[in-house]
């Protein structure tokens, strides 16, 4: 039990990332990580999304026919995108404009339905909301270095506004990083992310390498090319018997 809850943290936190390995949800990344805090925004909402629409899928699974479950799970997921987006409106019009537009599209996601899809459905709920935590808490943090990356560079600062997003007592965060900083428009447009998520991709890339040379992959699943998702490989070819040409 523990090693399945172990690989599942380790799919979700690096081998398969919803952005660096599965190069998923590329649109709100880009638009989102102007800054470190807002990337924060957005991934805290989509892990609160991915944990509640996953236990709720794995709970509903039984009831939910074959025929009608991807109309359902994308119900679900609108209706959690709902409960999270609602309550910042309420409680704080600043908080809200934070994430913007993103937080009610986070529906739209195709990591989401994916996991719902072909984990939650097939697992238990426990282990369905854990792999929600896990992919979430991957995807936050690709945002975070994203978003940390363009802020620093762009505009000389470090979780810039995050008294708003969190509360007066993390203003600690606000950290001026580059003083008197004349700014680089480039990489705070979505142009630089493009830049700078190509070079992360490079980075983990060589890091994978480093750890696992060549094309053997320590410990990977041979059926999945990504395990949580459930993106099947092409069969292999069979081997033709001798005397037999294919």
């Amino acid at each position: 039990m523990s090693d399945t809850y172990a690989r599942i943290a380790r799919d979700g936190l690096w081998d398969n990332n919803v952005v660096f390995g599965q190069m998923l949800a590329h649109c709100p990344l880009l638009a989102v990580t102007g800054t470190a805090t807002k990337g924060l925004g957005m991934g805290l909402a989509t892990t609160a999304v991915l944990v509640a629409s996953g236990l709720a899928v794995s709970l509903l699974r039984g009831a939910i026919l074959p025929e009608i479950r991807i109309p359902a799970f994308v119900l679900v997921i609108a209706c959690t995108s709902l409960l999270v987006d609602v309550p910042p409106h309420a409680w704080s019009r600043d908080l809200h404009q934070v994430p913007g537009l993103f937080i009610p599209l986070i529906v739209t996601n195709c990591a989401i339905l994916g996991l719902a899809e072909a984990f939650a459905s097939r697992n238990r709920p426990l282990a369905s909301a854990f792999d929600g935590l896990m992919m979430g808490l991957g995807f936050t943090a690709a945002l975070v270095v994203l978003g940390a990356a363009r802020e620093i560079l762009g505009a000389g600062t470090l979780f810039a506004n995050a008294s708003v997003l969190l509360a007066e007592s993390f203003g600690f965060l606000e950290i001026i990083v580059i003083p008197d900083h004349q700014g680089f428009l480039l990489l705070i447009l979505p142009p630089g992310g493009f830049i700078v998520l190509g070079v992360l991709l490079a980075l983990k890339a060589l890091a994978d390498q480093r750890v696992r040379p060549g094309d053997a992959r320590r410990d990977a699943p041979q059926g999945r090319v990504f395990p949580a998702v459930g993106v099947l490989r092409p069969p292999a070819p069979t081997p033709a018997p001798e005397g037999e040409t294919s």
